[in-house]
């Protein structure tokens, strides 16, 4: 697997979960209590049993940052925007798949992890440990004692539902990750911020919740001819 097609799938399981996008008043504003901030994030993510959604990522260099050599993406892929389309069903279950400009798909059973490249017809496969209770992935497919467990929650403005989280965990893949929701409880907009200075924003829509999705959709079976990579 290619150091982009490495990329996509980190930022998908560390970046597969999540309208306001906050003014320049944040500041002023009155912040919710770390307590109160936990359990207004749950309240809001327990309503969600399934998801689905279209998206588009994009990742650039934030002020300060140094465009990355051997790690995240390579300078003529920054401010590129990947669309795809992401499913959820919790507990446990993601699909998110890349369409353009390379595919890819990654899916998790709630037990096993695969990330399938069709252009090189070669699929990963991972156990699902505890690392995942560390990337945002667990935010959606996940359930909210491990999301207590693994993040520090605050939010900025106590009237406004968008919230910022900090992993507790110091070897995670992401430093800050910023999630809003807009109308009818749905994700919108989520906002990392990683080690190397990047940002990377993913915008969902049609955005449909509690949905139902055929449990097929996170069986992924290796087509014939996939090189399987255990790791």
């Amino acid at each position: 697997m290619n150091m982009l097609r490495k990329t996509m799938a980190a930022v998908a399981m560390s970046a597969v979960m999540l309208a306001p996008v906050m003014s320049t008043n944040v500041f002023a504003a009155t912040a919710a209590s770390e307590q109160q901030a936990t359990a207004n994030l749950v309240k809001q993510l327990g309503g969600i049993k399934s998801l689905t959604a279209n998206f588009e990522q994009t990742t650039q260099v934030t002020s300060g940052g140094k465009a990355p050599q051997k790690k995240g993406l390579s300078a003529q892929h920054m401010n590129q925007t990947f669309k795809g389309v992401m499913k959820v069903a919790r507990p446990g279950k993601f699909y998110w798949e890349i369409a353009s400009p390379a595919k890819q798909t990654i899916i998790t059973t709630g037990q096993t992890v695969w990330i399938y490249d069709p252009d090189l017809q070669q699929a990963v496969r991972q156990s699902l440990d505890d690392q995942v209770a560390n990337t945002p992935a667990l935010l959606l497919s996940g359930n909210t004692s491990q999301i207590m467990q693994a993040y520090r929650i605050t939010q900025p403005n106590a009237t406004k539902t968008y919230y910022t989280l900090y992993p507790k965990q110091k070897d995670g893949a992401f430093q800050s990750l910023t999630i809003s929701f807009g109308a009818q409880n749905t994700p919108n907009l989520m906002v990392l911020q990683d080690s190397l200075g990047q940002t990377t924003t993913v915008k969902f829509n049609n955005v449909k919740v509690n949905s139902a999705i055929p449990a097929s959709i996170f069986n992924f079976v290796p087509p014939k001819g996939t090189d399987i990579i255990d790791q």
